[in-house]
Order: C-alpha cells, then structure tokens, then sequence
C-alpha cells in the first residue's frame, strides 16, 4: 500500500507540483481517507521524502548497472558521470515540477541527499578501488578519491546546480571525466 500510495503522489507531484498537492488530494485519488494515508506516512513530509527516494533510486540503479557491466574503471568513471548528469537533465527538462522536489530536497538537506550522496560515493569508491587493482589507477585512499571525484563533478550531479550551469557549457562531463581521470593515474 504504501508503494501505490507513493506512486500516486509521485503522478500528483507531476501534475500539479509538491508542494500544491495535498494528503486529501493523494487520498481522492486512491479512493481512500486521508486518515488511512496517514496509517502508512505520518506526515506529507514522510510522502515527499518517499517519492525523492524513489527518484534518487532510478539514478543509483542506473550506476550499479553501469559497474555491473562496463569494462575499464576509466568507461565505468566515465558513464556514471554522464549518467547522472543525463538522468537530472532529463528530469529537468522533462518534469520540472519533480525536479523542484529534488531541488528542495537537496537546499533543505532532507535525510534522502546525504543517503543518496553516500550511494553515489560507495559507488565511486567502489569503481576507484577497481581502477587500483587493474592497475588502471594509483589511488592511496579510494574513499577521499571518491568524494574529490563528486566534488568535482558537482555541477552534474546536484540538481540545483544543473539548473544554476544550464548557460554555462564548460566544462563538459568529457572534460571533468579527463580531468579527474588525470588525478586518479
């Protein structure tokens, strides 16, 4: 139940924006009181949260697949930068009323960011530590590595800073991939 009832906020929240839809309003939908939705989430925030969380996943599942499957640690580096940075542009671009939660999630610090932050530096760590085993890379501490990469690659991953760099085209992920790719050899 609660995954319909996400769902359902989340179709809402694209229609009509978060912060306009209401518990009442996720409830009609779904046929069902308002005091019920409340037996799943405590709060509109806790729905919210719910549906970044959702969101944030689509990225992570996206870059577990890519070190599932790509060969080198410099194509694995490489395609997780430009995938994240195509999924939040893709989701500005075509939802911006979804993208504003993010965004808001990201400028309040909700518990979702700093979790899906750490996703996406595990992830990091984890491709880094593989470039130091192939040989591809001479990383003393993947971990730091992982975080300056992120750091680095800022504009692509927050999606406020997407919206903020949208006239800016430089540099490109190709450029900030060579250059972190130059620091991790």
């Amino acid at each position: 139940m609660e995954q319909g009832i996400a769902a359902t906020a989340e179709r809402l929240f694209a229609d009509v924006g978060f912060q306009k839809t209401t518990v009442s309003d996720i409830a009609s939908k779904m046929c069902m009181s308002p005091a019920n939705v409340y037996r799943f989430f405590s709060s509109k925030a806790e729905i919210n949260n719910e549906v970044g969380r959702r969101l944030l996943s689509e990225i992570e599942v996206a870059v577990d697949h890519i070190i599932e499957n790509s060969s080198s640690a410099s194509e694995k580096l490489r395609a997780t930068i430009a995938t994240v940075e195509k999924m939040n542009a893709r989701r500005f671009l075509s939802n911006q009323r979804l993208h504003e939660l993010l965004e808001t999630a990201f400028e309040e610090n909700w518990p979702i960011v700093k979790d899906h932050i750490q996703k996406l530096d595990e992830s990091l760590a984890e491709i880094i530590s593989y470039g130091n085993d192939e040989k591809e890379f001479d990383v003393e501490d993947y971990e730091l590595a992982a975080i300056l990469v992120r750091s680095a690659c800022l504009r692509f991953y927050d999606p406020r800073v997407i919206i903020d760099c949208a006239d800016e085209p430089e540099p490109t992920v190709d450029q900030m991939v060579d250059f972190c790719l130059g620091a991790l050899r």
